[in-house]
């Protein structure tokens, strides 16, 4: 895929919001949050792994920081230290589009395991039965 560069990619840093912009007229409004749990990182991308890692206690992340990368990316530096990534045009073009259905995802994966968008642990009670006699 080889998605046309944005020509706008403002940072809001209040709302917490990376707005990103194409001269086709289409915006992304992509949360910081959002974009830190959905790293292009080897850390959360994994090799071979079917979805990402996933990662919680992120809602009020920000943005730090944003370099370019080249002609073809821009490294996101996230306020909690996290700066591994390399968000191509492509990237951006699929986390835009494909924003509904990862985030509906990502938050019933958190619940699946007990974390929240606040905690990045996993309660004991959301564990899998097999688990809780080593609890007692």
């Amino acid at each position: 895929m080889k998605s046309p560069a944005p020509n706008l990619i403002k940072l809001h840093r209040s709302s917490r919001v990376l707005e990103i912009g194409y001269a086709d007229g289409r915006r992304y409004q992509l949360p910081c949050e959002y974009l830190r749990v959905f790293s292009p990182s080897a850390e959360l991308q994994g090799h071979g792994l079917i979805e990402p890692m996933l990662v919680g206690g992120k809602r009020t992340v920000n943005v730090s920081a944003i370099d370019p990368v080249g002609q073809y990316a821009v490294r996101l530096r996230f306020d909690d230290g996290h700066d591994t990534g390399l968000y191509s045009w492509d990237v951006f073009e699929r986390l835009g589009e494909d924003q509904e259905k990862n985030w509906a995802r990502y938050l019933a994966r958190l619940d699946e395991v007990g974390m929240s968008r606040d905690l990045s642990i996993t309660k004991l009670a959301a564990l899998p039965k097999k688990y809780t006699p080593l609890l007692k």
